[in-house]
Parts: C-alpha cells; sequence; structure tokens
C-alpha cells in the first residue's frame, strides 16, 4: 500500500461485484428493464457521501481494492479490470480526488485475513481520519474486532452492509443505495412496488 490519504474507502471487490449480481438479477426483474453495469466512479462517490465526505478543495481519498488472485476483472462494474483499468487511476470531482490501488490475494493469505490485516493497517496510520468499509458479510465480526480495538476518537468510521448489523463504535450504512444508484436504478422506477 501506498502513503496513506487522510479518506480510506477499504472494499472486498468480491463480495461488491457478487452483490451487484444480485441486485441487478433481482431489480431487472422487479421493474422490467435491462440493467447496465454499475459505474464503478459513481459508486464509489456514493459510498463517500455515505461515509460522510463532502466537497472540500484538494482532498484525497485512497480507494483500496482487496480482490482474489484469480480475479482479474469485476464483472459487474465498468470499468472492470483490476490491474489495467482500476489499479493506479484515478478521478476527480466536487468530492475531490480518488485514487484507486488494487491488491490480490496471495496463495500466503486468504480474502479474509488480507482484508482484516488491510484495515489493522488503515486505522493505525496517524494520517488516515476518515475510514471506510465495504467488507464481504462472512467477516463482519472479524472487522468489527478489528475496529473495536483500534478504537480512536478522532478517526471517523462507517460500515457498509446489506442490513443493519449488531452495533460497534462507528457508524453503519446500507450498502444497496449506493449500488442501486451505480447501477442507474431510479427511485421513482420503485415507486408503488410494495
Amino acid at each position: 500500500m501506498n502513503q496513506f490519504k487522510e479518506n480510506v474507502i477499504l472494499v472486498d471487490a468480491d463480495y461488491v461485484d457478487r452483490v451487484a449480481f444480485d441486485l441487478t438479477v433481482n431489480f431487472e426483474r422487479m421493474i422490467g428493464r435491462r440493467i447496465a453495469k454499475a459505474d464503478l466512479a459513481k459508486w464509489v462517490d456514493c459510498v463517500a457521501l455515505d461515509g460522510g465526505l463532502r466537497p472540500k478543495e484538494g482532498q484525497q481519498t485512497q480507494v483500496i481494492v482487496i480482490h482474489p488472485a484469480q480475479k482479474t476483472a469485476l464483472d459487474n462494474f465498468v470499468p472492470s479490470v483490476l490491474k489495467s483499468e482500476i489499479d493506479g487511476q484515478a478521478f476527480s470531482d466536487n468530492l475531490g480526488e480518488f485514487v484507486f490501488e488494487t491488491h490480490a490475494v496471495e496463495d500466503i493469505s486468504d480474502a479474509d485475513s488480507l482484508f482484516t490485516e488491510a484495515l489493522q493497517v488503515v486505522c493505525s496510520q496517524p494520517e488516515v481520519r476518515r475510514i471506510i468499509v465495504v467488507p464481504g458479510d462472512n467477516i463482519y465480526n472479524m472487522v468489527r474486532e478489528v475496529l473495536r480495538r483500534a478504537d480512536d476518537p478522532d478517526k471517523h468510521v462507517t460500515v457498509l452492509t446489506m442490513q443493519p448489523e449488531a452495533g460497534g463504535q462507528f457508524r453503519q450504512e446500507l450498502l444497496g443505495y449506493s449500488l442501486m444508484a451505480a447501477l442507474g436504478i431510479r427511485s421513482e422506477e420503485l415507486n408503488g412496488m410494495t
């Protein structure tokens, strides 16, 4: 991992890709139209807003994407190729600059361990003030424990999950909303669907 920025978004790529697929399949059936792949930049923007980022001149956010070594691309996002289209790339908008780095899980570790180790490292960095975590649902308890041990009142931590989970010393937001926005699913399409 490169030098850390003030804001860090840590993402389990395999999990987010799978959730985007599930939402696509379910909503295509419900709203009766084809849903395009999720816009990665728009999703990251929505996640940043969910994590409390607001427009600020010169603000930088590091987006760390953890993925299995055999996964070379995201199936449900554009851009999608992890090494050539995402790693080392950046975009800027009213929330500042977002810089991506991808990390493959090698044979010496498993995805869950690498994710929680990366979270520990991010939490220990004094320059990191805001941490937004998108963990796989199978490691939520491990993430909660890492954040409990690393509790720092000066760090603003938000965890995005698909459903509310048992507490911790951090904010929780629902992952589905940011993914629906990135998939182009509009609220007016959902009105009257109960």
